[in-house]
């Protein structure tokens, strides 16, 4: 497979986080809580990964690896938890805005933790994606939510998606994508459940209208983010792997358009152009490089 789809699966995993917080707020607007949508969503989601799991080719693991992968499901079980916290406070926009803040927070981490100097190109794009990012969440021109609590919630959900996609990065134990990600997600829902006690498994929400949300929030926030960053994200690397990661802000203003039905304008669609542009335009490079090369 070529770098591109590799880069290709990174994207879509964006895109699966910014399909979620539409239907995170429809799920507050139906009375349900952050320990209802955020347990359930890796719960679900950790069996879904294991089911796959099962038909999947089988590698011993050493009882390190194992504690190892499990503990590496720590940021996103974090990530979860504070990006729902986040939307609690604020709009789903400025959340996902704050929640994009990865991209310079990944480049930091790089930098520190691997005296990673960042490329031009990848510099440019992130600027590209933060400039983009402002026009897409409409702050600058709409009467939006301020709230302390949540931006910093959605700054935290930054932090840790930054260090999740870091970790995605770097793993190097041999064992099947799926079998990772079912993994990851488990040593997840540990620390979900220890935060956010399950009550959802025995208070009959799921059966009460929880259970639809829960299977859509397990496959778009679970299920598929961790198996697909698995597969691609060591391949792409996490520094471009931050940037194709961007993808969910357009998703989310799609998915606000389509299923809330809330009024997008010309400069939201414009913000959007431009992050994609940014999220392009380090592969486009490459492409033209190998282009050259051929000619």
């Amino acid at each position: 497979m070529s770098t591109w789809k590799f880069a290709l699966l990174v994207f879509l995993g964006g895109c699966s986080y910014g399909v979620v917080s539409t239907f995170v707020k429809l799920a507050y607007s139906q009375g349900f809580n952050v320990s209802d949508v955020t347990g359930t969503q890796y719960f679900f989601g950790a069996i879904l990964l294991w089911i796959l799991s099962y038909f999947m080719p089988k590698s011993p693991l050493s009882f390190k690896s194992l504690l190892i992968l499990l503990i590496s499901g720590v940021p996103m079980g974090l990530t979860g938890i504070f990006y729902n916290q986040s939307l609690k406070y604020v709009d789903a926009s400025i959340a996902i805005i704050l929640l994009l803040q990865f991209t310079w927070i990944g480049i930091v981490i790089q930098y520190f933790l691997d005296k990673n100097v960042p490329t031009r190109k990848n510099l440019m794009a992130t600027i590209l994606i933060l400039a983009g990012s402002i026009f897409a969440s409409g702050i600058l021109y709409s009467s939006i939510t301020f709230s302390l609590v949540g931006y910093g919630w959605g700054l935290l959900a930054a932090l840790s998606f930054a260090s999740f996609i870091y970790i995605s990065g770097r793993s190097t134990i041999p064992v099947h994508p799926i079998r990772k990600s079912a993994l990851m997600s488990t040593g997840a829902t540990i620390l979900v459940f220890f935060v956010l006690p399950p009550d959802f498994l025995l208070n009959g929400s799921l059966y009460d209208g929880l259970l639809p949300y829960a299977l859509f929030f397990a496959f778009f926030g679970s299920f598929l983010p961790p198996l697909l960053f698995n597969i691609g994200m060591p391949k792409v690397g996490s520094g471009l792997g931050n940037i194709l990661s961007a993808s969910e802000l357009p998703t989310a203003v799609i998915m606000s358009t389509l299923i809330l039905k809330e009024h997008v304008t010309f400069l939201q669609w414009m913000g959007v152009s431009i992050i994609l542009l940014g999220i392009a335009f380090p592969n486009l490079q490459k492409k033209e490089k190998t282009y050259a090369i051929k000619r």
